[in-house]
């Protein structure tokens, strides 16, 4: 049970605060409600690279990193194709220090030409390192682009390709900032050596003056569904073949997306599962299977995944077969002793994670946002019963909604 509590400053800032007097130190996590499917099909990345701007310097701290290390601290950050986080960690003797920087980036960037171009050319350099130049960098641009035709989750949250983040100009930097980083887009949540009065009084100080925005709304409609298979073979620089089928899914938070996410579970997690017992260690095909789900804030996918040792029709055939008619049996029969082990799992995993002060903060952050109790999360985990899996497997692993990609070596 993790104690916490919420409260909402009058500009719209939600916070959650977990006291932890077990700690010297302290979490502060930013969490803002912009990613990848905010921006402009002509000018993704751009999210990405607000990741990198964000630590450029602000309005009233030219270096972000040097005033968090004076301060005893670490920090970093992630962009998803749905949000954008930010965390500070430091002794909790220096929380209003966390809570001056996180303010003052969230009132306004310095918006430096200078800061722009070296950002433009650190993104642009991972982009190359992440998905060009690395054997199967780019299965994120090419799945997507398989399974979704409109909707922004057809390209990956690094940007549709890199002339998008070169082309990024200070009034694209301007606009993008002022209609998504607001108080009234953003959850804080604080975890440490901080109690809830300290917890409010700082963020009334630092965050309470940030005026709210006009946070632009997302117009673009819901992807249409997957009426038929969708099929794509890549010639590319790799060292084996890889197969990977995906399947529509529900959303976070929708009927069937914790059954789905056990479901990948009972497929291909630990030695027990289908994949590791009666593929890896049965069939000289595969080198790896996995299965995973995307977990996205809106429709996502379920991901079943396999390298190869041969490249020839027949072999991909057959591994394509493997993989589908595997997870497939789960439409028919999930042992009890399976989801058991599956939910226990999660559960372990969650218990885990929540021991430490960040991850409560990211978490916890999380949770506010998408409306959810993070006290609650193990039990809904734990009500999914075996008919629940089968039902949702039936709907899901449909054969008529598969989006299969195939990645051959260059001969």
């Amino acid at each position: 049970m993790i104690e916490y509590n919420t409260f909402t400053l009058d500009n719209g800032l939600r916070a959650v605060h977990n006291y932890d007097p077990s700690t010297a130190m302290v979490a502060v996590n930013v969490l803002y409600n912009v990613g990848a499917r905010d921006e402009s099909p002509s000018l993704t990345g751009l999210a990405h690279l607000f990741e990198h701007l964000m630590f450029g310097g602000s309005v009233n701290i030219p270096d972000f990193d040097a005033a968090i290390e004076r301060a005893g601290g670490t920090n970093n950050a992630w962009t998803s194709n749905d949000f954008t986080n930010f965390y500070d960690v430091a002794p909790a003797a220096n929380f209003e220090t966390l809570l001056w920087l996180e303010s003052d980036r969230m009132l306004g960037l310095a918006f430096s030409p200078k800061s722009l171009e070296v950002q433009q050319s650190v993104v642009i350099e991972e982009f190359k390192q992440t998905h060009l130049n690395r054997p199967y960098g780019d299965v994120a641009h090419r799945l997507r682009e398989l399974l979704y035709t409109s909707h922004p989750y057809r390209y990956p949250a690094i940007g549709k390709e890199i002339s998008h983040i070169a082309d990024v100009t200070l009034d694209d930097v301007r606009q993008f900032f002022y209609s998504h980083y607001a108080p009234n887009n953003a959850v804080v949540a604080v975890s440490g050596n901080v109690t809830l009065d300290e917890a409010r009084r700082g963020l009334e100080k630092w965050f309470g003056p940030i005026p709210r925005r006009d946070i632009a709304p997302r117009l673009y409609a819901p992807e249409p569904a997957v009426e038929a298979p969708r099929t794509v073979t890549v010639n590319a620089r790799v060292p084996q073949p890889l197969v990977v089928v995906a399947y529509p899914m529900a959303a976070h938070g929708q009927p069937g997306y914790i059954e789905a996410d056990i479901i990948t579970d009972i497929l291909a997690s630990g030695r027990s599962s289908r994949f590791y017992r009666d593929i890896v260690m049965s069939d000289p095909l595969f080198t790896e299977a996995d299965a995973s789900i995307a977990g996205s804030d809106e429709p996502g996918f379920l991901m079943l995944r396999g390298r190869l040792t041969d490249s020839s029709p027949e072999a991909v055939e057959r591994a394509v077969y493997t993989l589908t008619t595997q997870a497939a049996a789960l439409r028919e029969h999930c042992a009890p002793h399976e989801l058991e082990r599956a939910v226990n799992r999660f559960d372990s995993n969650h218990r885990f994670s929540m021991q430490h002060y960040l991850s409560r903060a990211q978490e916890l952050s999380m949770s506010l946002m998408q409306g959810e109790d993070i006290n609650r999360r193990v039990e809904a985990y734990r009500a999914v019963t075996t008919d629940r899996i089968t039902e949702v497997a039936r709907r899901v692993l449909d054969p008529a909604r598969a989006c299969t990609l195939i990645y051959l070596p260059e001969e």
